[in-house]
Order: C-alpha cells, then sequence, then structure tokens
C-alpha cells in the first residue's frame, strides 16, 4: 500500500482563443477533457482528480466522466494574464481545504495533451519519487537545436543563433541535447508547489516523452493533427 497521499488537478478553463472551446470539444467522440480525466483514474494513483475551471459546460463535463468540481475559478484566474502555476497552486489550496487533507504532491494534467499515455503517467511519477525531485516535467526530444538551427533576431533585424558553444556545430547530431516542453504532466512536492513561484529549479526532474504522445492541442492545426493520430492508433 502506497504511505503518501496524491492529488491530481486538471486546470480547464472557457476562454480558449486557439480553438474555441477546446477542452469539451468532440475528438473522436469523446470531450476533449475526458481522455485526460480517464488516464487519471486509470492510473490509480489519486486521492482526488480535481477540476479548475470557470466554465459550467466544462464543471458538468467532467463530473459525468467522474472527476470532481467543488469550486468555479474566479475571473482573476481564468483571464488571459493568470499565470499557470498560480491557478494550480490555487486549486492545490482549495483542495487541501475543501477535503481537509494534507497531499504529499501534486500532479497536474493538461487537458490539452490527450496522446498521454496512463504508463506516461505512472512513470513520470515514479521517476520523480525515486530520483527525490522537488517538482518533475515533461518534454520530448526538441525538433530544433538552439546550438545548431534555432535562431533569434534582435532589434536592430541581426539573426543569430539562440545559443553558442566555444567551437561551431557543423552537425545537429553533434550539439547538446534539448528538449520541448510538451505542457503534459507537471508534477510537485507539497512545500515547492506552495512556497516556490518558479517552474526551473535546481533539483527540477525530465521526464521524456515521445513526440506522437506530446502534442499540445492550441490551434486547429494540432486539433487535426491529434484527431488523425488517435485515429490511426484506435485511441479509445
Amino acid at each position: 500500500m502506497k504511505d503518501y497521499k496524491v492529488l491530481c488537478t486538471i486546470c480547464a478553463r472557457g476562454g480558449s482563443k486557439g480553438v474555441k472551446n477546446k477542452n469539451i470539444k468532440s475528438i473522436k467522440g469523446k470531450p476533449l477533457i475526458a481522455y485526460t480525466i480517464e488516464q487519471a483514474k486509470e492510473s490509480g494513483l489519486f486521492e482526488h482528480i480535481v477540476i479548475s475551471t470557470d466554465s459550467d459546460d466544462i464543471a458538468t463535463i467532467a463530473q459525468e466522466y467522474g472527476a470532481e468540481v467543488f469550486f468555479k475559478r474566479s475571473a482573476e484566474m481564468a483571464s488571459d494574464t493568470a499565470g499557470k502555476l498560480d491557478v494550480i497552486r490555487d486549486a492545490f489550496e482549495r483542495s487541501e481545504k475543501y477535503y481537509n487533507e494534507k497531499y504529499d504532491y501534486l500532479v497536474d494534467l493538461d487537458a490539452t495533451a490527450p496522446l498521454r499515455s496512463v504508463e506516461d503517467i505512472t512513470q513520470s511519477f515514479e521517476q520523480f519519487l525515486k530520483n527525490d525531485n522537488d517538482n518533475l516535467i515533461t518534454a520530448m526530444p526538441s525538433r530544433r537545436s538552439p546550438y545548431f538551427n534555432l535562431v533569434e533576431v534582435d532589434k536592430k533585424g541581426k539573426v543569430y543563433l539562440s545559443k553558442t558553444l566555444d567551437s561551431s556545430i557543423v552537425r545537429r547530431q553533434d550539439a547538446p541535447k534539448s528538449y520541448d516542453m510538451n505542457a503534459s504532466i507537471y508534477i510537485w512536492k507539497r512545500d515547492i508547489i506552495l512556497n516556490q513561484s518558479a517552474i526551473f529549479l535546481p533539483n527540477t526532474g525530465l521526464h521524456v516523452m515521445p513526440e506522437e504522445r506530446s502534442i499540445d492541442i492550441d490551434s486547429e492545426l494540432d486539433y487535426k493533427f491529434v484527431e488523425f493520430l488517435m485515429k490511426e492508433n484506435d485511441v479509445k
């Protein structure tokens, strides 16, 4: 039996702009948020799966799929300027008060990353515990390297590599490994989520996921691509 308590949060506001109502938009016959709720339930890790939302429609659908909604996110926390970490911390603090519990760990799952597997959740948590990280993020190997073919442009229009080394890189394979955050899974120790305001800390862990399970829906093109992959892989 596990001797720790883990809370899952899924933050899903109603005012998405890239894809209208994306958190509950139907994809392969189910609302988008349903996939993340079902993955959380199947993982068996969580005491509660809590939804943070400002939308009554999202709340109703989330409850139909077995998540818990006991508060409505404030307008301030649902604005375009609200930080993700602040929203997650708000849900964590509300949950501890509502359930009268102190949770050892928090796992936040992004509703717009439905291609993750249940094993991605359990394996990232196992890695987090094994390495005794303060927090953990997930990412995929980057398609562009800041040392080789990722460029920036300054105010004067000068183009330059994002990062340089003492010697130039002539093959991408020779560049240091780099990763794209995939906004899929975030994990924190209790004292870290309550007291730190940064994602990147001295003891932040990284769990690498494959590209085919790392797409975050932020545009109509992302939505179409995810739907295509779900059909190809017969995702239920």
